[in-house]
């Protein structure tokens, strides 16, 4: 066992280590691994239990990450969408014609609230020799729907079977090939592989009374495998970790996985701890939600999550069946990380410059009776109400568009009167005014006697 520091404190390595191996302890795990980032640099890394591949660096042995594939398959579908090649709304059967469940739209496979069934028909796929397209295609005539199509969540390994060959028809080369050449290399991933290669895990299961260790097959699962093929090493992962924090010029940008981060699909049985984004799961925690997706095959277990307003990740592998929620051993390191190091605020900036746009935005103006301040923070417009921000705007293409809060998306409008003096901002109806309820601006309704 193992726990270099690199980057945080002694005590707060021992306590992220304490928190490894407590679940390596309680889950039975004969091995397990993890490390956090910060900034999207690895601070801590380690290792608990016995040696997967003995006197190899653990942090260079490959695991499978199972379903955390799925997040691969998204970003391959979400570069195309940027492209405009490929429609969120457009139907699979675009690409596939007229097979079982092609009617299914991109984002409703992303987001798995197609309804569809979770597993396709036959042997449990992810301990069986995979099929072709064509042979799971064949298999299935569209019955068994679970739920309407958008009513909620419902997860389906199949609707990413489906996924992946649509990526791989847009693309015309394989789902894997597709991988290899639009992520893993443009981030330098080369410890990750479609079977294993090189010093690698032995997945296992254990005896539930005798304690014993049970070997696992290592399955190509075929057309399955862009919902969990993937084998991948720690500093792989964390490699993949850093990029879901902050985007990537060759891969995807942030703007894009911000978009994949809004929540599409949930269950009320959930209530608010989790949903589902276009690829991603979105889970309560940190400074109020994680992104990023678990991963389990048979001997397995994997998670990778970033907490992208701390600017901190976290990624977790072990070669068991079960015995541990990758999720909250994820969210337990990060949460270790900020109770021992906090993360620190964004430094203050003076603002060099404001947009010709905006000059004549700032200040204070009310809506109704109710005061906003109208302020520059770090490039963009900020209206408070007592010490809350309530909506931020910024200028695109010279006008004044919602970032975040109930104005997201809408345009505020700078209303002038003849003389070119601002009479009032107009934002979807919205109007503001330097006092209340300005005899002289359109108040909606009419002003109180």
């Amino acid at each position: 066992m193992s726990s270099p520091s690199r980057g945080v404190a002694a005590v707060t390595a021992r306590r992220l280590l304490a928190r490894l191996a407590s679940a390596q302890s309680s889950g039975r795990l004969p091995t397990v691994v993890a490390g956090v980032l910060r900034d999207g640099e690895p601070v801590w890394t380690g290792s608990y239990g016995g040696e997967a591949v003995p006197g190899h660096d653990p942090y260079d042995v490959q695991y499978r990450i199972g379903s955390i594939t799925k997040t691969m398959t998204a970003v391959l579908a979400l570069q195309l969408v940027r492209d405009g090649r490929l429609g969120l709304d457009e139907p699979a059967a675009t690409w596939l014609g007229d097979v079982a469940y092609a009617d299914r739209t991109i984002r409703s496979l992303l987001a798995h609230n197609s309804g569809m069934r979770s597993e396709p028909i036959g042997s449990w796929w992810e301990r069986s020799a995979g099929l072709s397209w064509e042979e799971l295609a064949d298999g299935h005539d569209g019955a068994g729907d679970i739920f309407p199509a958008l009513q909620q969540f419902h997860y389906s390994n199949l609707g990413f079977a489906l996924l992946g060959e649509v990526l791989a028809r847009v693309h015309d080369a394989t789902w894997w090939e597709c991988v290899q050449s639009r992520i893993l290399d443009p981030l330098g991933m080369t410890r990750t592989s479609y079977l294993p290669k090189g010093a690698a895990a032995q997945g296992q299961s254990v005896h539930p009374y005798a304690g014993t260790l049970v070997d696992e097959p290592a399955t190509d699962t075929g057309a399955m495998a862009p919902a969990g093929q993937v084998w991948a090493t720690l500093a792989d992962l964390a490699t993949y970790n850093a990029f879901l924090l902050s985007g990537h010029p060759d891969v995807l940008p942030l703007d894009d996985l911000l978009a994949a981060s809004h929540p599409q699909s949930g269950d009320r049985d959930d209530a608010l701890g989790y949903a589902h984004g276009l690829g991603f799961q979105l889970q309560a925690g940190g400074s109020g939600m994680l992104v990023g997706h678990t991963g389990s095959m048979p001997g397995f277990l994997a998670g990778c999550f970033v907490d992208r307003t701390r600017r901190t990740g976290a990624v977790v592998l072990t070669n068991a069946t079960t015995g541990l929620v990758p999720a909250d051993l994820a969210v337990g390191l990060l949460d270790e990380l900020e109770r021992s190091e906090p993360t620190l605020a964004e430094p203050w900036r003076p603002t060099t410059s404001v947009p010709p746009e905006l000059e004549d935005v700032l200040g204070v103006w009310h809506w109704g009776n109710t005061p906003f301040v109208f302020a520059m923070r770090g490039g963009r417009l900020v209206a408070a109400r007592g010490d809350e921000e309530k909506y931020t705007f910024a200028v695109v293409d010279g006008r004044v568009v919602g970032v975040s809060g109930y104005h997201a998306g809408e345009e505020l409008r700078v209303v002038r009167r003849s003389d070119g003096s601002v009479s009032h901002l107009d934002v979807a109806t919205f109007v503001y005014t330097r006092t209340p309820y300005d005899p002289d601006a359109p108040i909606p309704g009419g002003h109180p006697a």
